[in-house]
């Protein structure tokens, strides 16, 4: 009895070690490069938002998550994470608070609706950025939450005030409002209506599922954005930011991801990998993405960004935005004891580069969200230009980046390790 079960493990460890080194070589330079050439081709013409282009670029995403084997998000007919992005230029509004006309140059209504009409009964909730905050970070946390709100703004801000309006400019569609008051105190009673001209522009994320074994309902996310910033001025005859690094490897890598998970085939948890559009826009993509996700059950975000160069630190090195933010860094570390492969703290707090990417909506509300990065963006020299082209890349140490993310994440997918929350009360 005691042979058959030690000839029973012994089976069961090598199988588990060769789909192990099966599921190792899907992710090698070569078929980083293959990816790279299609994503970053001048036919690609920069991945512009609402472009043909962008949508060539979400079929071939989607044809790779299907050749991998991933099924749909929430069962839906295809990989395709379609919605709307709305603008609403204004073209009137009309306000009395407390039975007098109000100066609509301290009023704001931030919707997609053509025409609203709020008042005190209207059943909006209250809220109040107080002097001395960051107005922005403040305002955000109220526009586009699927709640109605009347937020009155401390006079202090009067300078600023205006540029509220620039939330305009990308709603997600929705019956909801908010409505900005430049005051020192809410009105007792009030009444404003307001008038937009609405454009709607459909946009898609590309999502695709490995469902989870004994965790099903606990996620970990891979994702990367695949937007760019199109054609603009040539440069020697160049006008196509091709964005190999930016982000076609980031997106090369969650590709190469969910074929190596998919051939593991020992998942716990589920798996969401994720190519994000309109990153260079606002982070809509991620945004709407988000919405979709109770955030209480999503154990970790790897969002990949830009690791087709050598970091700081050379060959084999990366580093993790936000990184004493949660303890994924040290679990991370610790599963590449051993391999050679170094992640370090974000060397750029300067930057707020843990806000700056598509990570930052669900680090908000609590998530250990972290971006993984190699670019140096001190001294990156075709960040944003059109010289980002496959052949600056170093694709064989950016197949081993690949490689070294899904070795760290091991334990988190395999439900071993949970990395701490994100403080959300330490947020600005």
């Amino acid at each position: 009895m005691k042979k058959i079960i030690v000839t029973g493990l012994l089976t069961t460890v090598t199988l588990f070690l060769f789909a192990q080194k099966n599921a190792e070589s899907l992710i090698n330079a070569k078929e980083a490069v293959r990816i790279e050439k299609v994503l970053a081709s001048d036919a690609m013409r920069g991945r512009k938002i609402y472009s043909p282009e962008i949508d060539k670029a979400a079929d071939f995403i989607a044809s790779e998550f299907k050749a991998a084997g991933l099924q749909t998000f929430n069962k839906s007919a295809g990989f395709r994470q379609e919605f709307a992005l709305v603008s609403a230029k204004h073209v009137n509004t009309s306000a009395t608070f407390d039975n007098q006309e109000a100066d609509t140059k301290k009023v704001l209504v931030i919707t997609s609706q053509p025409s609203v009409t709020i008042t005190e009964k209207s059943g909006f909730e209250k809220a109040i950025i107080a002097a001395q905050k960051n107005l922005f970070s403040e305002a955000q946390k109220y526009v586009g939450t699927g709640k109605n709100y009347v937020v009155i703004v401390d006079t202090s801000y009067s300078r600023f005030f205006p540029r509220l309006s620039g939330f305009k400019r990308g709603l997600f569609k929705s019956d909801n409002s908010t409505v900005f008051i430049l005051a020192t105190s809410a009105p007792t009673t009030y009444s404003i209506t307001s008038t937009h001209e609405i454009t709607e522009q459909k946009l898609a994320n590309v999502v695709g599922v490995l469902p989870g074994k004994s965790k099903k309902d606990e996620y970990v996310i891979f994702s990367g954005h695949y937007d760019h910033i199109g054609v603009g001025k040539a440069v020697n005859g160049d006008s196509i930011f091709n964005g190999a690094n930016d982000d076609a490897a980031g997106t090369t890598g969650v590709i190469m991801l969910a074929k190596y998970y998919k051939a593991l085939g020992n998942n716990e948890r589920t798996i969401v990998f994720a190519a994000f559009t309109a990153e260079e826009s606002g982070g809509y993509g991620s945004q709407y993405f988000s919405k979709q996700f109770d955030p209480a059950k999503v154990v970790a975000m790897f969002n990949i960004e830009m690791i087709g160069t050598e970091s700081k630190w050379g060959k084999n090195s990366a580093y993790i935005t936000g990184y004493e933010k949660t303890d994924m860094g040290k679990i991370l570390e610790k599963n590449l004891v051993g391999t050679g492969f170094t992640f370090y703290p974000d060397p750029y707090p300067d930057q707020q580069l843990f806000y700056r990417s598509d990570n930052a909506t669900l680090a908000r509300q609590g998530v250990a969200a972290h971006t993984i990065s190699t670019s140096k963006m001190d001294s990156e020299p075709n960040y944003h230009k059109v010289s980002d082209h496959i052949e600056t890349l170093d694709m064989d140490n950016m197949a081993m980046i690949i490689k070294s993310i899904a070795m760290s994440a091991r334990s988190i997918i395999a439900g071993k390790d949970t990395p701490s929350r994100v403080n959300t009360d330490d947020l600005r």
